[in-house]
C-alpha cells in the first residue's frame, strides 16, 4: 500500500506519495507540486531537507554513525580492501573479482601518461597558484586532449573514460605539488600499486632512490577509501547537476573540484592545521584554547571537531585515528604542532563538555595530522581529498546519466521589486 502525505494550502488539500528507501528512509515525492497547486514551490536553503535524487551508491546515518558503500561498512572496507577495489565497487556496484581487479589496474596503468602539451599549461601557472585551482584547470584541460563525448549508452566507452581519468588524475595531482615545490615532474612507476605510485610521483627526488614505506602507504590507502564518497554533499551534488546538462565527465569533475575547494567543504583539514599553527604561534597553550572553545561569547571555534552530518563519532575518524598514531610512531615525528593536536584530541575525548555535545575529532582532524606528518604542504590537503573522492564523483556521474535524470533546475522565491517602468537617464 502506497503511503501518502497530505499538504493543505489555503484550504485545498493535495496528496503526494511517500518514497521509502531500502534502509527505512522516507521522502515525500513532490515532483508534481507546482503543477497541481498552480505554482507553489518549497523553500529549503542549502537543500538540507531536500532529496535531489535516488541513489544506490552510499548510505549514511549521521545519528548512528553509519557509513556504507554499496552496502559494505566503511570499517570492513578500510580493513580488508584497497583503494582500487573500493573505487571499482563504488563505480560498478560490486566488489571486483581477481580477474576484474587485475584488468582494472592494468587498464588504469595504460593511462598514466599525460600529453606532453599539458606541461605547457602547467608552466603557465606561477608557483604561488593554489593547487586546487591548478588541478581544476588541468582536469578541465583534459577535454581538449580528449574532445569526444562519452557515449553513456556504451559500457565500453564509459569504461574507457573511467580508466582514463583514474590513470591521469593522480599524475595531475602530483604535478601540482611538484610544480609548487620546484621539483621535476614525475610519471611514476607502473610496477607499483595505485597508492604507492601516487606516493612516488609526489615525493620521489631525482638524486635519491625511492623507498616504499608500508605504514605510510597503508595510511594513504585508508585515507583515500574514507574520502571516496559521502552521499549528496556539496561537490558531489555539483558533479551531478553539471552532468545533468550532459556536460562531459571531465568537465563535471572539474566543477566538483572547484566546489570541494571551499573551506566549509574540502578545505576543512587545511583549516585544522592553520588553527594548530595559530595556537603554536600564541605560545601553544592548549588549555587556553579549550577554554576559549567553551566560552559561548568567544568567536573562536575548534576546527576538526564535530560534524555537520554525524551526530555521534565520525566512523571514519575512528579508523584514521589508529592510522595517524601508527604513522607518527613510525616516522618518529617531533613537531610541536602535532603535539598540540594530540593534546586537543585527548581533551575532546575525555572532557565532559565535548563528550556531552559529541564534539569528537573528525576525519578532517586526523587526516590533516597525517598529511602534515608526511610532508604534504597544507595547500595540497584538499587535492588529497579530491584524489580520494574521484571514484565517488565518477560513480555519481555515471549513475545520474544512466538513470537519465532531468537537468537540474532549482526554483526560488522571488523577493525583489515588483514591476517598475523604465526611467530615462536624464530623469533619474
Amino acid at each position: 500500500m502506497t503511503k501518502i502525505a497530505t499538504l493543505e494550502i489555503n484550504g485545498n488539500k493535495y496528496e503526494f506519495p511517500i518514497i521509502e528507501g531500502t534502509q527505512n528512509e522516507f521522502g515525500i515525492d513532490i515532483k508534481t507540486l507546482r503543477g497541481v497547486t498552480g505554482g507553489v514551490t518549497t523553500l529549503d536553503p542549502g537543500f538540507k531537507n531536500t532529496g535531489s535524487c535516488e541513489s544506490a551508491i552510499t548510505f549514511l546515518d549521521g545519528e548512528k554513525g553509519i557509513l556504507r558503500y554499496r552496502g559494505y561498512s566503511i570499517e570492513e572496507l578500510a580493513e580488508k580492501a584497497d583503494f582500487l577495489e573500493v573505487a571499482y565497487l563504488l563505480i560498478f556496484g560490486e566488489l571486483p573479482t581477481a580477474v576484474q581487479l587485475e584488468k582494472f589496474d592494468a587498464d588504469i596503468k595504460e593511462e598514466l601518461h599525460v600529453d606532453e602539451d599539458m606541461k605547457n599549461i602547467l608552466d603557465g601557472f606561477p608557483k604561488s597558484a593554489h593547487p586546487m585551482g591548478v588541478l581544476s584547470s588541468l582536469t578541465n584541460a583534459l577535454i581538449a586532449f580528449n574532445p569526444g563525448s562519452v557515449d553513456v549508452a556504451s559500457d565500453d566507452a564509459m569504461y574507457r573514460a573511467i580508466v582514463k581519468i583514474m590513470g591521469k588524475f593522480p599524475v595531475l595531482a602530483a604535478w601540482t605539488m611538484r610544480k609548487r615545490k620546484g621539483l621535476p615532474l614525475d610519471y611514476g612507476d607502473s610496477t607499483l600499486g595505485y597508492v604507492e605510485n601516487l606516493h612516488k610521483m609526489m615525493f620521489a627526488r631525482p638524486n635519491r632512490v625511492y623507498t616504499k614505506n608500508k605504514i605510510v602507504n597503508d595510511a594513504l590507502d585508508k585515507l583515500l577509501i574514507l574520502h571516496a564518497d559521502h552521499e549528496q554533499n556539496c561537490s558531489t551534488s555539483t558533479v551531478r547537476i553539471v552532468g545533468s546538462s550532459h556536460a562531459g565527465l571531465f568537465a563535471s569533475l572539474s566543477a566538483g573540484i572547484s566546489a570541494l575547494w571551499g573551506p566549509l567543504h574540502g578545505g576543512a583539514n587545511q583549516a585544522v592545521i592553520e588553527m594548530l599553527e595559530a595556537i603554536k604561534a600564541d605560545g601553544g597553550d592548549t588549555a587556553k584554547y579549550i577554554a576559549k572553545a567553551k566560552d559561548k561569547n568567544d568567536p573562536f571555534r575548534l576546527m576538526g571537531f564535530g560534524h555537520r552530518v554525524y551526530k555521534n563519532f565520525d566512523p571514519r575518524a575512528k579508523i584514521i585515528k589508529v592510522a595517524a598514531e601508527e604513522v607518527l610512531a613510525d616516522l618518529g615525528m617531533e613537531d610541536p604542532v602535532l603535539d598540540i593536536a594530540k593534546g586537543l584530541a585527548k581533551v575532546a575525548l575525555e572532557d565532559e563538555y565535548f563528550v556531552k555535545r559529541k564534539l569528537y575529532p573528525n576525519v578532517d582532524f586526523y587526516s590533516g595530522i597525517i598529511y602534515r606528518a608526511l610532508g604534504i604542504p597544507t595547500e595540497m590537503f584538499t587535492v588529497m581529498f579530491a584524489l580520494g573522492r574521484l571514484p565517488g564523483w565518477i560513480a555519481q556521474w555515471r549513475e545520474m546519466r544512466q538513470r537519465k535524470e532531468p537537468i537540474g533546475r532549482p526554483r526560488q522565491i522571488y523577493i525583489g521589486e515588483g514591476y517598475r517602468p523604465f526611467v530615462s537617464v536624464e530623469k533619474r
